[in-house]
């Protein structure tokens, strides 16, 4: 079993608590977008006081094709849409590597993300891990949730990683990624090493 690093290494100074979600965002899609604007909107009804903390997991992990975007890479796409968009203002973006420990990842997670704030997820894992730490959870409701389940975007993302044709690239996988962060993905040929992964076909989360 590989060994992961851990990188990159927590802040010196512990960040503050905030209003948390958590993803691997391989890539960031329009689930994702729905999930921290949800988070937004709860934030500002309820603790508009406290920062909302958008948290990317897998930072250390080796490019896959689970994994193909570095976490430098999915900040990048985060911040374009939030620069992009009226529904989210300002938020803190901080990766987190993975340890493989389940519990143990909480207090693991505090030492990027902050101690105990409110932690938003649609993940029941995710949330019983944050709860059984003290967390106070709110559970986002998704709607049509196979449809942006990570892999799926992924697998449709490698089957257009060969095409050449811009257009049709736009059309066909904006209905699951926000164009704001194509035209990035686009532009830093993202989606081109999707087609020299040689994995595939597998519902690997």
């Amino acid at each position: 079993m590989l060994e992961l690093s851990i990188s990159p290494d927590p802040p010196v100074i512990p960040p503050v608590p905030g209003i948390v979600v958590l993803g691997r965002f391989q890539p960031f899609h329009r689930g994702h977008a729905y999930m921290v604007t949800f988070a937004e909107k709860w934030r500002q009804d309820n603790f508009p006081e406290l920062p909302l903390v958008i948290a990317i997991g897998s930072s250390n992990r080796p490019e896959t094709l689970k994994n193909p975007w570095s976490h430098q890479e999915r900040t990048q796409m985060i911040q374009r849409w939030i620069d992009s968009s009226d529904l989210v203002g300002e938020a803190t973006i901080v990766p987190i590597p993975d340890i493989d420990d389940p519990p143990n990842w909480v207090s693991h997670a505090e030492l990027y993300h902050g101690e105990s704030g409110v932690f938003l997820s649609s993940d029941d894992d995710s949330l019983t891990l944050y709860q059984d730490a003290g967390w106070k959870v709110i559970t986002i409701p998704m709607e049509d949730r196979s449809t942006f389940e990570g892999w799926r975007v992924r697998e449709t993302v490698r089957m257009m990683s060969t095409i050449a044709d811009e257009r049709a690239v736009l059309e066909v996988l904006s209905p699951t990624i926000p164009k704001s962060v194509l035209g990035l993905m686009i532009e830093n040929n993202y989606l081109k090493r999707l087609a020299f992964l040689g994995e595939g076909g597998e519902p690997v989360g």
